[in-house]
């Protein structure tokens, strides 16, 4: 193998290939195991593209032996006690879709072997237990839970997922099945995937006997898996390359974290960190482990600054990776209502108001802080995040963005609050039923105020990118939204007078 770099010479640039250090020299790969050797022998030409993205991948590069043997710092697995019967094979076919079979509905016979169709977080752990444990404790590993089991997000998904005809000339709703939810909320939340039976399927002339799989295809973070399980480790490293590169970048993030509600990648496209990406990218190292701050990478994507193992250009540690995605936030920027300090636990349907809401703040905006994380490790949090932000800047620069932050949130709250008392205003006045608070115009003009306007200030103030906080979904419509529900307010108790 040879490496390419480019000179000048006699005034024009020229191509020379040189050998590559020692370093970069591709160690010689694994031994596949009998049983991935079979795998491979039909899905080869049965499933090209998955067979393509896997011998591309570190799975197929190296095996669990391998990558303990590499120092500590660069490892990308947490375990040390891999079964011995897959730590000297690559990680293929069989390593991942034959572990628990115990545990899996979906487990089913194939060709002389137990199979399961889905891999789960627990099936990952067998490697990356420190990893499976930080996300199954995350928000992300709830997110089917906390949009079924808070009556009050249940209700929101129902209403805003209602198919609607027109009677009397006005929308009526009606009960909508589960395809339309699990396309559109629950696809990125996760649907409940359970195994029912079997059933069969005809691929090249043959029939074949394979789990009858509920609310299948889905890659949801929260999704619930045959086994039991939450969360899918695909949502982030895509099947079957499990790249950390993909994951490293914010395109991966962008498949749901998207304007009006949740505007992280367009913020972040906006802002100064964004254009640095978007201009240098091509020259950055995305699979380092750690990343190295100024020689890896120049300015972050959302996983440096919320879970990547951040290192010097020297190799010291700044942070340690984290799969919880919220253990460097401190502050809940997204959510009903007002910002607050971020809840204690991932499942926040647990999380009952001062009102005896399911909400991390009543209508007015006091906190459940018996649910939320205290003073002391919100300042450890920040505290995370700000050794990410010295690693390019200095400390007058990382306080003064989070002092900005913070009182922005504030004066973004007011303006909820504001919302939140007109809404209130009309249900008083009868001029709508406070039974749905989601489904009437008024309704959704407040829902509007917390979930895409304010949410985007928010998101703007934390990431950078102002127009964000000012003309799209910013000020201009928090304001003008404010005003719409004053004068429809006083239009209905007019024409109710």
């Amino acid at each position: 193998m040879r490496w390419m770099r480019w000179t000048v010479w006699g005034g024009f640039w020229l191509a020379v290939l040189v050998p590559p250090a020692p370093a970069q020299q591709a160690a010689e790969p694994p031994p596949v195991s009998e049983q991935t050797e079979e795998c491979l022998g039909c899905h080869e030409s049965d499933t090209p593209g998955i067979v393509a993205d896997w011998r591309t991948s570190r799975h197929a590069r190296t095996s669990p032996a391998m990558a303990l043997a590499r120092p500590p710092l660069e490892r990308r697995l947490s375990a040390t006690d891999v079964p011995v019967e897959r730590r000297g094979v690559a990680v293929g076919c069989f390593e991942c879709h034959g572990l628990n079979p115990e545990r899996h509905q979906d487990n089913f016979e194939h060709f002389g072997f137990r199979i399961n169709t889905v891999v789960s977080p627990n099936d990952c752990r067998t490697c990356h237990p420190t990893e499976a444990g930080q996300y199954l404790a995350s928000k992300k590993a709830f997110a089917v839970d906390n949009l079924e089991q808070n009556p009050l997000y249940h209700t929101l998904v129902e209403t805003i997922t209602a198919t609607r005809t027109v009677r009397d000339g006005r929308p009526v709703p009606a009960p909508t099945g589960d395809n339309t939810r699990n396309k559109t909320c629950f696809a990125c939340h996760g649907t409940r995937v359970e195994a029912k039976g079997l059933k069969t399927v005809v691929v090249d002339g043959d029939e074949l006997r394979v789990p009858n799989l509920t609310n299948w295809p889905n890659q949801g973070v929260g999704r619930i898996n045959p086994d039991g399980t939450q969360g899918s480790c695909a949502a982030c490293h895509s099947r079957h390359g499990f790249s950390i590169e993909m994951a490293r970048k914010p395109y991966t993030c962008a498949q749901c974290h998207l304007a009006p509600d949740v505007p992280a990648w367009e913020v972040y496209r906006e802002s100064k960190h964004g254009n640095l990406f978007s201009t240098h990218q091509a020259g950055w190292n995305f699979d380092a482990v750690p990343w190295r701050v100024g020689t890896d990478f120049r300015a972050p994507t959302c996983a440096a600054c919320h879970m990547a193992l951040l290192a010097a250009p020297d190799g010291e540690p700044i942070v340690q990776r984290n799969h919880d995605f919220g253990g460097r936030l401190w502050v809940r920027i997204f959510g009903l209502i007002t910002s607050h300090p971020q809840p204690k636990y991932g499942g926040t349907f647990t999380i009952r108001n001062a009102e005896g809401l399911p909400l991390p703040t009543t209508l007015d905006g006091k906190p459940a802080l018996e649910h939320l994380i205290d003073a002391a490790e919100q300042a450890r949090r920040q505290g995370e995040m700000k050794k990410v932000c010295l690693a390019c800047h200095g400390t007058s620069w990382a306080d003064g963005h989070f002092a900005q932050m913070a009182r922005l949130n504030a004066d973004t709250d007011k303006m909820v609050l504001a919302a939140t008392d007109l809404v209130k205003r009309a249900w008083e006045l009868k001029l709508a039923d406070p039974a749905n608070p989601f489904d009437e115009a008024i309704e959704r003009k407040w829902v509007t105020q917390w979930l895409f306007y304010a949410n985007s200030v928010r998101y703007s103030g934390a990431m950078g990118g102002p127009d964000y906080a000012a003309f799209k979904y910013g000020w201009w419509d928090l304001t003008r939204n404010l005003e719409e529900m004053a004068d429809s307010i006083e239009l209905k108790a007019k024409a109710r007078r």
